[in-house]
């Protein structure tokens, strides 16, 4: 009897959730034909949510969503279950959810004086129209590994546009042309309504908890194995010019290593790369320590994979500078309602309709969001959470004497509350986790073509790559869409499957969107 084919997954990440479920689901897999390897504890990746009432809830960070894109991360998860609406898809009560709860900020950017910032102009002068429509219609290939800064003048990045965009896609100034390039097409849509966050959709709950514990259920529940606690240490190729062919797989599980045996038609599919790689949690009396990839080993095995195989992409170009690619965020929980109060109050907003509330003049570029409470499953009805973050934790505060790298929880809610003049007494009842990132932003790092290989490398016969670091056309990284795409590209391609992905939606190129966006620059 032939052997069936069998898929190994390298992590756990939404990326190779989602191809799992996409072999079942288009390739006609059987669950039992998957295996999932995981060194942490828990599935989900840079997707997490994690803590409790009592001990504080915690989040790396949150991703925008709309509905408007994000075409395959929405054809998959209009074939997942609700874990908490029977009957309906994970795609079926997002947009019931946000059909309740629309966004409309109203204080999108805040001042030094407390005061809502007029943002119905979006600050540009003729020279930045100019600059940023010549960077909108630039070929990739010119572009090259070129930064913004080479592109559009000083004053560019002192408009309200600019923080709007940069706090709301978290980008900075020495990020990659080709990447804010993308995004300009991706997200024209968004361009005329930057000020209101009116394109963002949220899930019901945080993202781990709407996404990632629905989706391991239905793919457990199709008899796939996710491992956690198993960690794969080297993924061996045969000796071989013409095609790459993985042969084996080498994981340490307990103390133990195992050699797995991979046959010619097995899959493999590995996540090269995490943005959430060596990341650190504080608390109210701890600043995060400072970790980087030595530290935890999370980029080892795609280095060691790309070493003498253009084909495999350079991690390098994203892993080696960490003072561009890092920031910090933090995540409160409080047993009272006091700040939300004073926040709806102040803002306008109801929690779970402003979205993001950025203080521009902040010397850590500091942003807070309250999302729609409850935002975990299982939380109290007397319990409030709400994340922030800065793009600039390597200054001293404003309020605080020192950087926010330096901080603890309760340090980083005293600089809060002076930015919105808010008595301390409202965190009376609060519990701050800090969070340091040093590769959060490491794919939006400038980088040559080359530097990112493809879901399914050239010549290869059975290894799929699946992350923020492979290379897909039109698409922009730092999106959940992203990872799910590159996924359904490489089972599409390694499995045959004539479904066509989902294209992607351009906007950009519509009459209405470029008008809309055309007025909005004027």
């Amino acid at each position: 009897m032939e052997k069936e084919k069998q898929a190994y997954m390298v992590g756990a990440g939404i990326g190779n959730l989602a191809a799992a479920a996409f072999m079942i689901r288009d390739g006609k897999m059987r669950g039992e034909q998957i295996r999932i390897f995981e060194s942490l504890g828990v599935a989900g990746g840079s997707l997490d949510g994690a803590g409790n009432a009592q001990d504080g809830y915690r989040l790396r960070g949150g991703r925008m969503l709309t509905t408007d894109n994000y075409e395959c991360t929405w054809d998959l998860f209009a074939s997942i279950p609700s874990l908490v609406h029977p009957g309906q898809s994970v795609l079926d009560e997002t947009l019931a959810f946000n059909e309740l709860h629309k966004s409309h900020s109203q204080a999108r950017l805040v001042d030094r004086n407390r005061h809502k910032v007029d943002v119905t102009s979006m600050g540009f002068n003729l020279r930045d129209r100019m600059e940023l429509l010549k960077l909108h219609e630039a070929d990739e290939a010119a572009l090259g590994n070129s930064p913004i800064t080479d592109h559009l003048s000083p004053e560019f990045f002192e408009t309200p546009f600019w923080t709007m965009w940069a706090t709301t896609f978290a980008f900075q100034p020495w990020h990659s042309a080709v990447e804010f390039k993308r995004y300009l097409h991706r997200f024209m849509k968004e361009f005329s309504r930057i000020e209101t966050l009116a394109g963002v959709k949220r899930t019901v709950f945080n993202q781990y908890d709407s996404f990632v514990r629905p989706l391991q259920a239905w793919l457990q529940q199709q008899g796939v194995r996710i491992e956690t606690g198993c960690t794969v240490t080297d993924i061996k190729l045969a000796d071989s010019k013409s095609q790459l062919l993985v042969h084996a797989i080498e994981l340490e599980r307990d103390g133990e290593r195992e050699l797995l045996p991979i046959v010619p038609d097995d899959l493999v599919f590995f996540q090269n790369g995490s943005m959430t790689d060596a990341s650190s949690f504080g608390s109210m009396d701890a600043a995060p320590q400072r970790l980087d990839r030595h530290q935890s080993g999370g980029w080892k095995l795609w280095e060691r994979l790309a070493e003498g195989r253009p084909e495999l992409g350079n991690p390098a170009a994203f892993n080696r500078n960490i003072q561009q690619s890092w920031w910090e965020s933090f995540t409160v929980t409080l047993q009272d309602s006091i700040f939300f109060d004073q926040m709806e109050a102040f803002s306008g907003n109801v929690a779970g309709t402003g979205g993001l509330v950025t203080f521009k003049d902040s010397n850590w570029l500091m942003s807070v969001v309250l999302a729609h409470q409850p935002h975990f499953a299982g939380q109290p009805d007397n319990v409030k959470v709400f994340w922030g973050y800065a793009l600039h934790p390597d200054r001293v505060g404003n309020f605080v004497a020192k950087p926010m790298a330096e901080c603890t929880g309760a340090e980083i809610l005293r600089e809060l509350a002076g930015h919105l003049n808010f008595e301390p007494e409202v965190f009376a009842q609060a519990n701050c986790i800090p969070c340091r990132m040093p590769y959060i932003t490491s794919m939006f790092m400038p980088r040559h073509y080359s530097d990112r290989p493809l879901p399914v490398p050239f010549g290869s016969r059975n290894l799929a790559l699946v992350s923020q670091f492979v290379e897909v056309p039109d698409d922009v990284v730092f999106t959940v869409e992203y990872s799910v795409r590159a996924a359904q590209m490489a089972v599409y391609q390694l499995l045959g499957i004539e479904r066509e992905v989902p294209p992607i939606k351009r906007h950009d190129k519509t009459l209405e969107v470029m008008l809309a966006a055309l007025v909005k620059a004027a």
